[in-house]
């Protein structure tokens, strides 16, 4: 729809929407971590896990995360810091998150994200402004659900990348070694303990009621409550790249909203999946295409 006059009236009246907005709420599925270029197959497989995939015979990091469960805690571990790192501590190879910064800094924003890559903070957003709901790459939790805490692993990551091999370029960013093996695990002493009674740890991230919802949890879900409950005025519910995984967190909230605020603007970029019920079509701006290409295009 690129070049198509129905994409650009649609592009005009986004552009619309965002600078006459009272504010604006933004939804965000991994559909934006994607266009941002954190994809999980390719280049970046090839470059960080071709060890791992040669060995399992899996062709993207999402499967290699199921097949690695399988393994001695050492490879499991060795892995899962591979894939913290390049998804969690690495910037995205586009500057996506960037560009959507610079469209609604001067707003009245908050964003509500089912993304864990912690892409919305290093871009500039305020993170008293951030609602990451479903975890965090960088966050570890007791497998012990009476312990509801979490806990950085950034030093534990580099670390980790450290004890396979891996060597940092003049960047600062940890790379492969030419010439040299990867190690494909770390060593015992460094599989990752609770510090507070020493049981065993896993990532911050929901997928079953053992997800650690901790303090910083409840007061962001508060902070965003607050945000829905205090706007007056004309609000733009701003979704990007949510699919139908969870579209009763972002998705199906915001129709509602819509529907029940008839100032309100609906507006939806989404790569192949963009539309809206017929109650709001005429208060909503569905444009279907990559949202880095559409946002460059807003600015």
């Amino acid at each position: 729809m690129k070049y198509t006059k129905d994409y650009s009236s649609k592009t005009d009246r986004l552009k619309e929407a965002i600078d006459s907005a009272d504010a604006i709420v933004i939804g965000a599925g991994a559909g934006l971590s994607t266009s941002a270029g954190f994809i999980y197959t390719g280049e970046r497989l090839e470059k960080y896990f071709s060890d791992f995939s040669s060995k399992y015979g899996f062709k993207d990091m999402y499967t290699g995360g199921f097949v690695v469960m399988e393994c001695c805690p050492e490879e499991m571990w060795a892995y899962w810091s591979r894939y913290i790192y390049i998804n969690r501590y690495m910037d995205p190879p586009k500057p996506v998150y960037k560009d959507l910064f610079e469209l609604v800094k001067d707003k009245d924003y908050f964003v509500l994200t089912t993304n864990v890559d912690h892409c919305f903070q290093k871009s500039g957003f305020d993170k008293e402004r951030l609602f990451y709901t479903q975890g965090d790459y960088g966050l570890f939790q007791s497998v012990e659900p009476l312990i509801r805490k979490t806990y950085d692993n950034e030093e534990w990551v580099m670390e980790a990348m450290n004890a396979q091999g891996f060597v940092k370029d003049e960047n600062g960013i940890y790379q492969p070694p030419e010439n040299k093996k990867l190690l494909m695990r770390i060593p015992t002493e460094l599989i990752p303990k609770c510090p507070d009674d020493g049981s065993e740890m896993t990532m911050n991230l929901r997928s079953d009621d053992s997800f650690v919802e901790d303090e910083g949890w409840h007061k962001a879900a508060k902070r965003y409550a607050d945000f829905l409950d205090t706007r007056n005025g004309r609000v733009l519910y701003l979704e990007l790249g949510v699919g139908y995984n969870t579209p009763g967190i972002i998705k199906y909230p915001f129709w509602r909203m819509t529907r029940n605020d008839p100032r309100a603007i609906y507006a939806c970029i989404n790569f192949g999946n963009a539309g809206c019920p017929a109650e709001i079509r005429t208060r909503s701006i569905c444009i279907d295409g990559d949202i880095g290409e559409v946002l460059r295009d807003l600015l």
